[in-house]
């Protein structure tokens, strides 16, 4: 039975796709991520003052409140993280076999004697494409409204403290503007040319299981191709670590050195340094995450192209 045309055509971009399908959920996946990093720098305030009490030789009972208040925060904050990654899971989940049955809607739609090639991609669609693509639903809004509202309230939290110490600190974040973009560049290139590799193995898979006489020969060249290409994403991707982790431990190197001093000087408490060498410290996690969350957007922004280029294709197609 024919399924209909508005059942099989997909959005040409990856954001039209996951405000089609699962723009509700990502309105309560924003709620959990707002919740989320509105705790984010609490720990570093219950730090601060805990250090500065002990320092100070302060009441010990005062240092149990401050102790008891991280660990609630702590755990508050866990708990609204594994509710938020459980959501995520689910949409993402839902949204791979969403696209599965598209993929498979399509194919009954057109003409069922198709290509070697055009089933070698169905092949490729259902059982790989479709998985990154769905996967990436689940945190398509939540992940950068999550890591940039812990980036916007930790650098808040640190500015309070000392805006020079904090802006000394973030300033080995800025020459990842640059090498983070030409990087992740090569990166989407090589990833575009796997997902073709890839398609064309599937369709040789399929034309020489027709064939049967066939030999795989054929195979060695594609396979190794699609080698070449995951040992480049690996080496931009691993230099592209490397890069930001370094920037990261000179920015806490140098916070702790001017800290330092300042408190050699009497200008300074030990408790704000420990609180902003710590803000830092957290910064790494989601500014990584943002990186990350961009790299995959663009990667799975190519895929989902070409994703939906066929399926429409098929779903065009006259019956």
């Amino acid at each position: 039975m024919a399924v209909p045309e508005r059942d099989t055509l997909l959005p040409r971009r990856i954001a039209g796709y996951v405000v089609a399908y699962s723009g509700r959920h990502q309105l309560g996946l924003a709620a959990l991520s707002v919740a989320v990093f509105a705790l984010a720098a609490l720990p570093l305030e219950f730090q601060r003052r805990l250090v500065n009490t002990l320092v100070e030789r302060g009441s010990f009972v005062t240092v149990i409140w401050f102790a008891a208040g991280y660990a609630a925060v702590a755990l508050g904050e866990q708990v609204l993280k594994l509710l938020l990654n459980v959501y995520r899971g689910w949409v993402a989940e839902d949204s791979v076999r969403n696209l599965r049955h598209v993929v498979s809607a399509a194919a009954e739609r057109a003409d069922r004697a198709g290509s070697t090639e055009e089933i070698g991609a169905q092949i490729s669609m259902m059982l790989e494409e479709a998985e990154p693509i769905g996967g990436f639903t689940g945190i398509s809004l939540s992940e950068p409204l999550l890591q940039s509202g812990i980036l916007a309230s930790l650098i808040g939290y640190m500015a309070m403290l000392d805006w020079r110490l904090a802006l000394l600190g973030l300033a080995f974040f800025l020459p990842q503007t640059v090498f983070v973009p030409l990087l992740q560049a090569g990166i989407n290139r090589r990833a575009r040319e796997r997902i073709l590799v890839k398609r064309s193995i599937s369709a040789g898979v399929v034309d020489n299981v027709v064939a049967r006489a066939a030999g795989w020969a054929w195979a060695y060249e594609p396979i190794g191709r699609v080698f070449t290409l995951n040992m480049g994403i690996y080496r931009l991707k691993f230099t592209l670590n490397l890069l930001m982790n370094m920037m990261h431990h000179l920015g806490v190197a140098s916070a702790l050195c001017l800290g330092g001093w300042q408190v050699l000087q009497g200008r300074m408490e030990i408790g704000t340094v420990v609180a902003i060498v710590g803000g830092l410290g957290k910064l790494n996690d989601p500014w990584g995450d943002l990186v990350n969350w961009a790299r995959e957007f663009a990667v799975v922004g190519v895929k989902y192209r070409l994703f939906s280029e066929f399926v429409n294709g098929l779903s065009r197609r006259p019956t």
